[in-house]
């Protein structure tokens, strides 16, 4: 009869029951929150510091005065309207590089002659600057948002591209030989084994393309000024032909909460994909040997 203790290698990679309780789910919360606090802090000393300073003092403007300025611009209409403008582009924009992408990476890796023909453009298009797209949008489709939508997806499709194609060509060959004795072919094998074995290399190309459809949207909301349309990069312009510098960095604030929100749903994902894989415990026992981090309360799970 097998015994029921666990040892040698077995033991390392037992997790222990979590507790439960209000306190337990308190110090989690806390554990996650207090690193962004302990950096926002950071910020805003060094901020103050170089006010109090008289650095620059009449052209930089304090935290305080920043943030009653953004608190004064949230009770507009207008803010919030350049905020779903600006959000609706990029949710749109993300989207068409993320479907264009996916079916050109997906061709691109399962067909030689196609890899051959286009694999490097896709790169050379991956680093080509967005903003060179710009005067070509603008002549092709005027100062309107397909314009700026155009430079999107050509700023964001090469890189989920390169992920998928990355992806497939690190899936395990013993993976492929498996799926195709089970039967699998053409679609249904990249349905079934390609796209989940490339999940991981995918979801970090597709951060990737985050940031560089970001970027150009940016851009294309400074450059691209579409009359009686506000968006966050209107007034951007807006305040810097007027030296509102105040007002500059009250929505380059925006930007930055942007970026940080759509960072932490990136990581809700990525977390999801290593308990996926099993490697989340894997992270946590490498996490808890270092320093501060044994502090954390699932370190009392690592056994």
């Amino acid at each position: 009869m097998a015994s029921s203790t666990l040892i040698g290698l077995d033991a390392l990679d037992t997790v222990a029951p979590a507790p439960r309780g209000g306190r337990q789910t308190a110090r989690k919360a806390w554990s996650a929150v207090w690193p962004k606090l302990a950096a926002l802090a950071i910020v805003w000393v060094i901020w103050e510091l170089i006010h109090l300073s008289g650095w620059k003092k009449y052209v930089i403007p304090g935290p305080g005065v920043t943030l009653s300025n953004l608190w004064d611009q949230a009770h507009t209409a207008v803010f919030w309207s350049a905020v779903g403008t600006t959000l609706g582009r990029a949710g749109l924009g993300y989207a068409l590089a993320l479907l264009i992408g996916i079916v050109v990476g997906s061709l691109v890796a399962r067909i030689r002659p196609l890899r051959a023909a286009v694999g490097s453009l896709i790169t050379g298009l991956q680093i080509m600057p967005s903003l060179v797209w710009f005067p070509f949008a603008i002549i092709l489709f005027g100062i309107t948002t397909q314009a700026i939508l155009f430079v999107i997806v050509m700023a964001g499709a090469p890189s989920v591209a390169n992920a998928v194609i990355a992806g497939v060509d690190y899936t395990p060959p013993l993976l492929v030989k498996a799926a195709r004795m089970m039967g699998l072919r053409r679609l249904s094998l990249q349905r079934h084994l390609y796209l989940p074995a490339s999940l991981p290399t995918f979801v970090a190309g597709l951060k990737q393309a985050w940031a560089f459809t970001f970027h150009a949207l940016v851009a294309g909301e400074l450059i691209v000024i579409i009359a009686n349309k506000p968006s966050l990069g209107v007034l951007l312009s807006s305040d810097q032909d007027q030296a509102d510098m105040t007002s500059v960095v009250a929505i380059m604030i925006v930007f930055l909460i942007i970026g940080i929100a759509v960072d932490g749903l990136f990581g809700v994902a990525n977390k999801a994909i290593r308990r996926r894989w099993g490697l989340e415990q894997a992270l946590l026992q490498k996490s808890c040997s270092v320093g501060v981090f044994a502090r954390e309360p699932d370190c009392g799970r690592v056994t």
